[in-house]
């Protein structure tokens, strides 16, 4: 296996109750807060009251910016940046799902570069430190509340594109399960889709290496397969809640990747279908993932599929291991279609052919180096596929 460095520095406040320790944590970087979400749900479920009061109570002041777009876009960087520079912010807050962290993640890089944030996502711009960020997670999918990673769409260039910067690490983090209650069932199956996403691109590898990372990755599939259902039908199942949302943290937070230096291949090409649609991305990454596996099936992979089907949906039947690993894809596709209730197909949702092409040309950029490397017109295929 791969020699790799592994730390991860946030710190995570998990369970209710938790948010008494928001100002002292809050007032170790700073008196000026900038407050960032997204529609504004967390006032109706009264969250965001309780932030006001514990940021009154540490005597800090607060300043907003609200109306963060679910594919967070540049312009609302560049917009959010020039207030923290305006009004000196010292910290960020960030408080609703992925998109509102993933936005203020690069917010904080934003305040220190005089150019377009867009560089900053694009990797152009020299920019080695951003504003220290906390964070109040109420959707469990992304797992940006622990990792140093973001993704920011451009409606200008149609794109959607993802870095990873150091300082972009959450401080720390506050993850309490009752503030997931108010999800919708929809977008805890988009939730559960995307964290098992994010398991499967590292699961799915040309090297295999270590035995407890294989173990680390079924445990986390089988507890989003086991839980998910439990969610979206007893919303507040506390349990429920709770699984995913740990489950989320620690499969994107870098421990499973064991040294892997494999390109992931549903992330970009979904990237481009949020780009170009808007639509969610747990839903896109639903959509797309089973017929990835099938496309990618063959005499070079049946023994990961096989082991997949066996160790996270056990499937134990007396058949050869092709036959196996068609059942896992078949379960896969069950349990997101069925069981959580998303759309199975692109056409359900008015997305046609009509940007296929161009769409795969830009994701091609980084299936280059996946599981099974993907041409473009091996994403136009499996782009198809989705219809």
């Amino acid at each position: 296996m791969n020699s790799f460095v592994y730390q991860n520095t946030t710190k995570v406040y998990f369970g209710q109750n938790q948010l008494n320790n928001l100002g002292s944590e809050l007032s170790k970087y700073g008196k000026r807060v900038l407050l960032t979400y997204g529609g504004g749900s967390i006032k109706k479920t009264g969250l965001y009251d309780k932030i006001k009061q514990e940021i009154d109570k540490s005597n800090l002041q607060c300043f907003e910016f609200g109306g963060i777009e679910p594919n967070p876009r540049t312009t609302s960087v560049e917009e959010a940046a020039e207030i923290c520079k305006k009004q000196k912010i010292d910290v960020l807050l960030a408080v609703g799902g992925g998109s509102v962290l993933d936005c203020t993640k690069f917010i904080g890089a934003a305040t220190f570069y005089d150019g377009n944030p867009w560089d900053i996502v694009l990797g152009k711009a020299k920019v080695d430190k951003g504003l220290p960020l906390l964070t109040v997670l109420t959707l469990t999918a992304t797992g940006s509340e622990m990792n140093s990673g973001g993704v920011i769409t451009n409606l200008e260039t149609k794109d959607k594109i993802g870095n990873r910067l150091p300082f972009m690490q959450p401080k720390a983090s506050f993850l309490d399960p009752t503030n997931t209650y108010s999800v919708d069932a929809y977008q805890t199956a988009c939730g559960a889709a995307d964290i098992l996403s994010h398991v499967i691109e590292v699961y799915f590898c040309k090297k295999q290496d270590l035995f407890l990372l294989d173990c680390i990755m079924e445990s986390l599939m089988r507890t989003v397969v086991k839980y998910a259902p439990i969610a979206i039908k007893e919303p507040t199942n506390y349990e429920a809640r709770a699984n995913l949302m740990w489950a989320g943290s620690w499969a994107i937070n870098g421990l499973i990747n064991g040294g892997k230096q494999q390109g992931w291949s549903c992330h970009p090409m979904e990237h481009q279908l949020s780009a170009y649609y808007d639509i969610s991305h747990g839903l896109g990454l639903a959509i797309l993932t089973p017929r990835w596996m099938e496309y990618c099936l063959d005499s070079t992979t049946v023994d990961r599929f096989n082991q997949f089907a066996t160790n996270v949906f056990g499937i134990t039947v007396d058949l050869s291991k092709m036959e196996i690993a068609r059942i896992g894809i078949q379960c896969l596709s069950d349990f997101l279609f069925k069981t959580c209730g998303l759309n199975s197909t692109l056409t359900s949702i008015d997305i046609d052919s009509k940007f296929f092409v161009e769409m795969a040309k830009k994701a091609a950029n980084g299936t280059k180096n996946s599981y099974k490397a993907l041409t473009e017109q091996d994403i136009e295929k499996i782009y198809k596929m989705c219809l």
